[in-house]
Formats: structure tokens, sequence, C-alpha cells
């Protein structure tokens, strides 16, 4: 059938790219994915969504019919107070049954715009201004009295026209309708009661409209908007669900948040492709503790085949006893930051479940790279079908020249899931949008440096971008220079990822300081973690230095700094090991690599010490270089 090809192995991706895309038999748009859903498994469920973490025994279900229903009821229900198909809804909660329906809703009616309800107020009042949302649908009191106080205080201040409240999963409306500024407030599904849950009678979305924009980190300023079409979404959808990794009668568990397109993509729109049912953990997903004491239960309870989640939710899983028949769990996805060795290990000592990397970014959709089970390439997988993916060489002109097969390189990718642009702002016809030189002939620069085999398969090597991820979170350096920029002493800052051994990354800062400054490092750090828009982006420590390392050209040269960081947190790893003589980091074809001077008696577990890190290292003897690995 064209829609499904045989794809089980990398020699599969050529020859499924034989069948140009468009004679693949896609749907249109995320909306008449769902409706082809509804009518394949209308009794099948497709989600089912835990309560709490207490509650884990028994969720609230929705069929596929169900669903298609709800998310009728809300489309109809946005374009009939106004939202159109150029028009944007901005989406604020926590994980919740509503959640799910609410996005597809919005997609469907308008564009889509989730947001991280940990942002700072300033920060999602610029978002929503940025995206041109007048419509809020975010938490209710009972759900998060946190998120509505602040929808509230947006209504308040004239941003929005409308806020729609979202309930507890298996709850009702709790309040009654009122205003809030010019602002009216109801609860979304009380008032889409009377809508018409048989079909979506608005304007249909087309493989070219926008369907969602998603907030992402980039490298200077607040967060950016990136935009994605309805065929960006529907094509990395389908390119997820062709692998042959998930049949029909799998069941997916989901618990990043929907503001993370991995959510969206992985755990919405993939298993819709195939009738798959999710699901989904509380509100909390998995940063809720107490999932972990029963994560296991769930597994054998929910007869659990796959799940998706970043490295340090497989590292605190590989910490907790597996405690029930988990045999129906065959795969286990791990994205969005470095694995670190020790985690793997870890992880499939424990669960006998081997862990399958992917590799990929909003501004491509989000998956490009996905590896199959048992591969030993030790790379992060195979480029996806019709997403091509190549490692250039950039000379001191800015110009690109293609490094060829294995060859160390900037990534760039080309395909059906390269984002149009990012937000710039309003026009007539709707959203202005901008590459901003992140896409050059349709070949989106990664910021990741690596190299590609002939097969296909991609290996990091390193990353050209000053992106922070802290377990699997984007963290824009320039919110944390321009908080510490703000102290009247501070003359430069920058700041830049440290490895940890739980997070993956955590921020650091190093600063200048005007001559006769006598502020202490410790304030620096209370300074910015004041004004930071959340807690995550907090500062673990400031380094004063007399000068900020700079390139041949005067441009910061932030990979100095990356070194130090790295440097700074193995030694602090190794301080008590007496046989430890030095740890350096140096930068080697753009990547940076650590060297541990250590007796040989100590080699095995200083080795164990380094694998509980995601970067590069060897281990030289103290008397003779040898490296290790």
């Amino acid at each position: 059938m064209p829609l499904w090809p045989r794809y089980s192995s990398p020699d599969d991706v050529v020859e499924i790219e034989r069948t140009p895309l468009s004679e693949r038999g896609l749907p249109a748009s995320t909306y008449e994915l769902l409706c082809r859903a509804a009518q394949l498994w209308p009794d099948r469920t497709a989600a089912a969504v835990l309560r709490s973490t207490e509650h884990w025994q028994d969720p609230v279900k929705l069929t596929f019919a169900e669903l298609h229903a709800t998310v009728n009821r809300m489309a109809n229900l946005l374009a009939g107070i106004g939202v159109g198909r150029q028009d944007t809804v901005a989406l604020l909660s926590p994980n919740c049954q509503e959640l799910i329906s609410a996005t597809l809703a919005a997609q469907a009616a308008g564009i889509a715009v989730p947001i991280n309800p940990a942002l700072s107020e300033d920060h999602i009042a610029e978002l929503l201004q940025r995206s041109g949302a007048r419509v809020l649908i975010a938490a209710g009191p009972d759900l998060d009295p946190v998120v509505t106080e602040a929808a509230f205080s947006l209504a308040k201040k004239g941003l929005v026209d409308t806020v729609l409240l979202l309930s507890p999963t298996g709850q009702a409306p709790a309040g009654p309708a009122t205003t809030v500024g010019d602002a009216s407030v109801d609860y979304l599904t009380r008032r889409a009661a009377d809508a018409s849950s048989e079909q979506f009678h608005g304007d249909q979305p087309g493989p070219g409209d926008l369907a969602a924009l998603f907030h992402t980190g980039g490298t200077t300023g607040t967060p950016k908007l990136a935009a994605h079409t309805q065929a960006n979404e529907v094509a990395d959808a389908w390119m997820l669900a062709a692998n042959d990794l998930l049949d029909e009668d799998a069941v997916f568990f989901a618990a990043l948040p929907l503001f993370h397109v991995n959510a969206l993509m992985v755990t919405v729109l993939a298993p819709l492709f195939k009738g798959l049912s999710v699901v989904w953990s509380g509100p909390l997903g998995y940063r809720e503790p107490a999932l972990y004491s029963v994560f296991w239960k769930v597994v054998e309870h929910h007869r659990l085949t796959a799940m998706s989640a970043v490295p340090t939710v497989y590292a605190a899983l590989a910490a907790s006893p597996v405690n029930a028949d988990i045999s129906s769990l065959r795969h286990a996805i791990v994205g969005a930051s470095p694995l670190p060795a020790a985690v793997r290990a870890g992880f499939e000592a424990a669960t006998g479940v081997g862990l399958v990397e992917g590799y990929g970014l909003t501004e491509a959709t989000c998956v490009s790279v996905l590896n199959f089970p048992g591969a030993t390439k030790g790379s992060l997988g195979c480029r996806l079908p019709y997403q091509e993916i190549k490692a250039v060489h950039v000379d001191d002109d800015g110009q690109w020249h293609e490094a060829g097969p294995g060859t160390r390189g900037l990534l760039v990718i080309k395909g059906p899931t390269v984002f149009p642009g990012y937000v710039i702002g309003n026009g007539p016809d709707g959203l202005l949008l901008d590459g901003l030189g992140k896409v050059r002939d349709g070949w989106l620069d990664t910021g990741d440096l690596g190299q590609v085999d002939e097969d296909g398969f991609v290996q990091l090597t390193g990353r050209a971008k000053d992106l922070i991820i802290r377990g699997g979170h984007n963290i824009d350096p320039a919110i944390v220079e321009d908080a510490l920029l703000s102290h009247p002493d501070v003359t430069g800052a920058a700041a830049v990822g440290r490895p940890d051994r739980h997070a993956g990354e955590v921020p650091v800062a190093y600063v200048t300081l005007a001559a006769g400054a006598t502020t202490k490092t410790e304030d620096l750090v209370r300074w910015a973690d004041d004004r930071v828009g959340e807690r995550a982006s907090s500062p673990k420590s400031v380094t004063v230095v007399d000068q900020l390392p700079v390139t041949a050209v005067g441009k910061p040269y932030k990979l100095a700094l990356r070194a130090d960081a790295t440097r700074a947190a193995l030694s602090e790893a190794l301080r008590e090991l007496a046989d430890v003589h030095a740890v350096e980091a140096d930068i080697e074809d753009g990547a940076i690599v650590v060297t541990v001077s250590a007796d040989e008696a100590s080699h095995a577990t200083v080795r164990r010490a380094l694998d509980e890190y995601g970067v590069r290292w060897r281990i030289t003897n103290r008397t003779a270089r040898k490296a290790d690995r």
C-alpha cells in the first residue's frame, strides 16, 4: 500500500523514496488525519488519561470517535467566536484530557500556539503579542491556580479578548462564566457543549496553512516562535508512524508536556496514523516524583509497548526497582539531549529494554533521525525517509561546502519537515515569517556539529549553537545574560551549558566587572535568579573573568567557555579520586574532548564516573599518554 511501505531497516529508506511523498496519500491536515482515525477505528481507545499518579489504575478514556466529536465542538466554538484560518489560539496549561482535544481543535480552526506555563508572565505576554493570539485556552483554578491567575492578569492588561478554561481530567467545570477586564471567561467544554460535534464547519485547513507556532530557544533575545505548516506536521508524523517499530496494537505512554513539539508529534499525531492507544500521565508528567515509584506497575497494568522521554527520565527509572511484569515494553525512545553511556547501560541492564535514540529540532518539525533497535553503529540513528542530512564546512566568508560522508562538519537538513520560518510580525495577509538566516536554498542549519555516513547514519560531535539543553528543556543563554547585564557592576556576560550527570546540562555564566567593583559571585547568582523568566534558567554559578574570549574577528567565542565549564564539572566529579592528577578540556574539530590523567589502577573507576556525563573523553596514564575512548 502506498501509505505503508516496508520500513524496518536502513536499506528501506532509499526504496521508500522511489515513490514521491506526494503519491503516498497523506492527509491534507492534522484535522483530516483525526477524521481518518475516527472513521477507521471509532471504538478504539485513543487516549487514556490519568487524573493523577494516585489513580494510575483508573484512567479517563476517550475513543477516536469521542476525540473527533470533542475536537469538532471545540473547533466550531473557536470559529464561532471569530478564529479563522490566519488566527492564532494560545494554549497555557499542564497536560490534561481537554488540552489534547483543544490543541487539535486550535489547529483545525486556526493556528495553535502552545506556551510553557512555567515561563514568566512577561515572556508569556510577549509570546501572545508576537503571535497575535487574542484567544487564550488556559488551566482553570482546579487544574493549576497559578496559571489561572496569570491568564487573568494577562486579560486585565488587555492582551486577550477571550479566556477559555480547562478542567482537571475527569472533572466538570467548577465555576460560572464571568469577565476579567474586557475579556470574557468561561470553561471551554461548557461553552462548546452546544456546538456541532459531527464535523468542523469552518474553513478547512490545507497542507500549506500554518498549524502551530512553537516557542524555541534561540541565541538572542526571548524565545522565538517557529512556524509549522500542516504539511510539516503530517509528513513528520507519517515518517514516525511508517517505521515498523510500532504496530496497530501498540500502546504508547505519554508524559512530556504538550507545549513541547515532541509530545504533539510523537504521542498525539503519529499514533493517529495507525490508531494507536496512548496512556497519558497526570498533569506533572515525568516531573512528578511519585510516578517513578509506580511506573513499572503502570507498564504492567496498561500493557505499555513504547514510551518517549529524555535521558534524565531513564536515569531515574534505572534507579527504580522493577517490581512488575514489564514484558510488554518493547521500545523506549530517547532524545532531546545527549545520552550518557552510563544511563543507557543502567536502564538496559535494569529493564532489558533497549533505548532507541532519535534526533531532531523544532525548526525541522520534530524528528529527523531515528535509530533501529539493536543498531550497532554507535550513532544517533538513520535519517528518516524524504529528509536529506549532510555535513558542510563553513568558510571564512560564511559559505557552505559539502564535507562528504564520514567527515565532520555543520549538520544541515532538507526536506518536507523544514519549517517556513520564525514569526517576525503580522501583516494584512497574516503572520510574517523569516528564516533569519537558518535556511539556505531549502537547507536548515541545525547548529549542531557531526558527520553522516554513506548509509545516512548521523553522529553528533558537538554543538555550534549557544543553546543550553537542561533535561530536554531549551534555555536561551541571552535570558541569563540580559539578567546579569542589568547589574550595575557587570560589563560583559556569557552563559553556557555545564555538563550535569542528572540534567545533561545546567546553565552557568561568566562575567566581567567594572574596574573597582567588589560584587561577589553569590550576589550575582541571586541577582540573576530574581530576574530570569523561569527557575530552570537560573545560572548555577557565576565566574568572574578578566575578559570574555572572542574570535579573531571579535565575535564572542563561547566554545572556550563551554570547555572551561566542562573541565570544572568533571574536575569536581573526580575530586575524591586520589589517583587522578589532571583534568583538561580541549577543543578538537569544533568539539570538546576531556582528557583525564590518572594512574592506571584507577582507570576503571574514572571510566564509570565519566560515563555519567554526555561528553567526549579519554583517559591517559600519568607517565604515558594512552587514548581510552
